[in-house]
Order: structure tokens, then sequence, then C-alpha cells
């Protein structure tokens, strides 16, 4: 074992609103958290790039209940929703409002100006601009930073998680080439999400399943991985930017490439309808009539949405119709955890996207990722501060590194091939036979990446590794399911048509 390393009371791997709300919660209950982070900038968290809001209850958490069960087809665990909506108001009160002093938007009397999106059945999504995401993290990671209990390292990678007679104990890091070693009473793995599997995606280059790849690798249960969400609105063109459903709530309309509005013939909610039925509905128009705009006409596009209509006109898209396509923006699955992010491997927790805790089921409704994120990155972190389990030091690996590096390109080259199995093969609508052929892509290229990542520490080797674990978990999961629901949609015959669902 090498002879240096670190100890916390509380160790946190990622700093999306999931991590910081964890650190935060751990901090406040007296612990010493050590909060690791590949990002080296807020933009290289997925919570940066959110646009659209944070769902409330406001006073009705019933009301909330019935559309995320709504939106998931039924799919979502009852249980972990009545968590997240019984606890949803007093976490926005308590870090948003009362620590953060986050400035909503708010309407000219004063209250909050409450937008709406697809599959809410009422306004209650709160929101700055239609960039909430960054106006959230920045000022969370800045509380973070100058917290005095809590230590930030940035640009610093979790490799391998470190156990012992099936306990966690803290992850190697890339801060040494043979492995660093953090030790800690427990473990938060707050990593985000998968974008990095496909070739079009709203999450940041560094989504790559890394915490669901590590806490598999260790043992730990997963669960829904099948279910791979699907925005229906984020720009078709080069370097794909999210539209936000805020903007169809406001009024913004489909249209297809005759300028036919078409979403009233999929879904009594038309705009409205879950993110699944939207998604396969712009994806039918695209193939049936060459491209789909999303017209932003009704609205005050400037004056209401300044940020994304500057991000238009910056890529030189002028007018009220701004071409869209299906993007992969949010796995509903994950690391199995319970109502306190605890994972099925003693004193290891996952919160934010990389969790899956039952909340959205099949298909998550819109708006309710952050507040998944804040809600059980608190409780987690309290949880785990206030079990105070002592830090042990234990025997570890040392991860070699002796063989030359690999060529720049390699890993790059391996992730285009990646990416091109999974969306041929794991998308908007999926082969049962072809997933069967992918699962045995996907082996042959994990067992590549394998033999190179045994004698090599590279960051971008590993996080190739653990993006060819995730997909061939995805791969997996979508072969056991042979029934189309939400983001998990079969095609059933050679004709390409998929089978419908109770939302066709």
């Amino acid at each position: 074992m090498t002879a240096t390393h670190d100890t916390a009371d509380v160790l946190v791997v990622g700093s999306g609103i999931a991590g910081c709300s964890a650190a935060f919660a751990a901090a406040r209950e007296g612990a010493d958290v050590l909060l690791l982070t590949k990002a080296e900038r807020p933009d290289d968290a997925s919570t940066d790039w959110a646009q659209g809001g944070i769902s409330t209850t406001r006073g009705n958490p019933e009301a909330l209940k019935a559309d995320i069960l709504e939106a998931s087809d039924g799919t979502a665990d009852p249980d972990a929703v009545d968590v997240l909506v019984e606890n949803a108001d007093a976490a926005v009160e308590d870090a948003l409002l009362g620590t953060l002093e986050i400035e909503f938007d708010g309407s000219d009397d004063g209250e909050f100006d409450y937008t709406r999106e697809a599959a809410h059945s009422e306004r209650r999504i709160l929101h700055v601009d239609a960039a909430t995401g960054t106006h959230i993290l920045r000022p969370f990671l800045n509380h973070v930073d100058d917290h005095e209990r809590i230590e930030v390292r940035q640009d610093t990678a979790a490799l391998k998680l470190i156990t012992h007679e099936g306990r966690v104990h803290g992850v190697l890091s890339d801060e040494d080439s043979a492995g660093h070693p953090i030790f800690a009473g427990a473990t938060i793995l707050a990593t985000g999400g998968i974008g990095a599997l496909y070739g079009r995606s709203t999450n940041p280059a560094d989504a790559t399943g890394d915490g669901i790849a590590v806490a598999v690798l260790a043992g730990a249960d997963v669960a829904d991985l099948e279910y791979v969400q699907f925005h229906p609105t984020a720009y078709d063109g080069e370097d794909p930017f999210l539209l936000s459903e805020a903007l169809r709530g406001e009024g913004a309309v489909l249209r297809n490439g005759d300028g036919e509005r078409f979403m009233p013939d999929y879904h009594p909610d038309a705009e409205l309808a879950p993110r699944d039925v939207v998604a396969r509905a712009v994806a039918t128009e695209r193939e049936a009539t060459g491209e789909v705009a999303l017209d932003v006409g009704p609205l005050e596009f400037e004056a209401e949405f300044p940020n994304i209509a500057s991000t238009c006109r910056d890529r030189g898209i002028e007018g009220d119709e701004i071409p869209v396509a299906p993007c992969e923006h949010f796995l509903c699955g994950g690391i199995d955890v319970d109502e306190n992010g605890r994972t099925s491997l003693e004193r290891l927790y996952a919160v934010g996207e990389c969790a899956r805790t039952g909340v959205h089921g099949a298909n998550r409704l819109a708006s309710t990722s952050l507040l998944e994120g804040l809600v059980w990155g608190l409780r987690a972190g309290e949880d785990a501060a206030e079990t105070e389990v002592e830090p042990r030091v234990v025997d570890t690996p040392e991860l070699r590194d002796s063989d030359p590096a690999l060529p720049e390109r390699f890993a790059a080259e391996k992730f285009t091939r990646l990416r091109r199995t999974m969306d041929e093969s794991l998308g908007l609508e999926r082969d049962p036979d072809e997933i069967a052929r992918t699962s045995a892509v996907l082996r042959r290229l994990k067992g590549e990446v394998d033999a190179y990542v045994r004698t090599r520490t590279a960051r971008d080797l590993y996080e190739l590794r653990n993006a060819c674990v995730t997909a061939l978990l995805i791969a997996r999961a979508a072969s056991e399911n042979a029934e189309s629901r939400g983001c998990h949609h079969l095609v059933t015959d050679d004709s390409g048509i998929a089978e419908p669902t109770a939302e066709d």
C-alpha cells in the first residue's frame, strides 16, 4: 500500500447539486468532508447545464406525486415519490432560499414566477430565466468551497472504491499513478450521468458513468438502467444545446417539415405530453418530413428567455423556428439506493443521476432531477455524518502504470466506436435482436479496454473503462426487459414500427 494517504469523515465524489448538497449537510452535522470532483469549472457538472428549473409542490405534494407517477407510466416507486414530495419544499427553503439566497424569477407583485413544463398539471417550477442550474450551482460551489469543514479538490477522479470485508472504506484517486488512497467513514457517489456514451447528449463531455461503474465493480446493486431518457427538443446541429421544456410550457409548439403542428395527433396534452412520447413523435416526424422545428413565435422569446435566445443568435439561428431533434438527456436508473441514499454496500451512498431512487421509474418528469439531487443529497449527507463511523486505514492494491502511454487518440477512437454502437441499438427505439448483438460488441470492446487498463492508470482510460461497463449494464437491462414502458421502447417487427404503448 502507498505510504501516503488522506482521511475524511465523509468523502463526496462529484460537485453537482447532489454532491454539494451532501457535502453541505454532512458538514452541518459536524463531519469533516472531502469533496473530489473531476471538474475544473462549474460547467463541467451536469447541474450547470440544467435549464428549466426545480420543481416544488406549492403546498400540494399529492398533486406533484400524481404527475410523477403519470409521467413514469405508473412505474415510479410510490414510497420513493413520497420521500421526494414530502421533503421537496423544506429542502428548497433550507438550502436554496435560506442558505444560498437564490433569487428565483418573480412576478411584479413580488411572488415567485412559477412556470409549467411538460406533464405537470400546474405551475410549480421555480426558475432563473432558463438557466436555473447555473444560478444554483455556482453559489452552492462557492458556499461549499468557503466552508471550514469542507475541502474541495478539483481535477481529481476516483478510479476505484476501496473495499474490505464487504464494506467501502474510500477510494483510490488519480492523484498518484499507483492510486492515491483516501479513507473515509462514509463515501457518497454523486458522479452524474452517462451522456458521453451517446453521440448527441445534453450532458457534459465527462459524463462517463463513473459512479455506476466503480460501484458495480465493487459489488453494488443497480436497477432500471434500461431507462435512458432522450430530451425531445435539443438543437438539431453540431454541438447540440437544450431548448428548455419551459419554452413549450409557455406556448412554443412543434412543427414538422411541412409546417404542420403535429403533437395533438400523438397525445391529448400535445407539446406538454411526457418526454418519451414527445421525443418519439419528433423522431417519427423528422423521418417522415425531413425536419422538426420548435416554433417560439407564440412567445416573447427574446424577453422571456434571453439566455436561450442569445445562444440561438450566436449560432446564427434567426427567426422563430429552431430545428430540433431528440438527444440523450438523463438516466432514470442507476445505483440502487434507499430513502437515505444508502446502497447495498455498507458505508457507500449514491445520490443524483448516478443513483436509482425509484422516483423516476421508466420516465422522468421535467424539473425533478435538481429536486431529487437536492433532497437525496441532503438526506445522504446528514445520514452519513450522523452514523459517525471513523475512517479506517486498510490495505489497498496499487494500480499498475508500467506500460508506455497509449497514442493520444486511442481513448477517443474507442469512444467513437462505443457511441456509434449505443446510438444504433440503445437509443429511442430498440430491437431486441439488435440489443443481443450489441451486447456482444460491447463485451469485446470492454475486453480490449480492460487489457490496457491493467497496466496503465491514465484517467481517459479509466473513463473509457467506466463507460464500457455502464454501456454493458444498460444493454443487459434492456435485453432482460421485454416490455415497452417509458424510455425503453421496443420495435417488434421488421417494418420499424414501434409497438404502441398506453400513451400513444
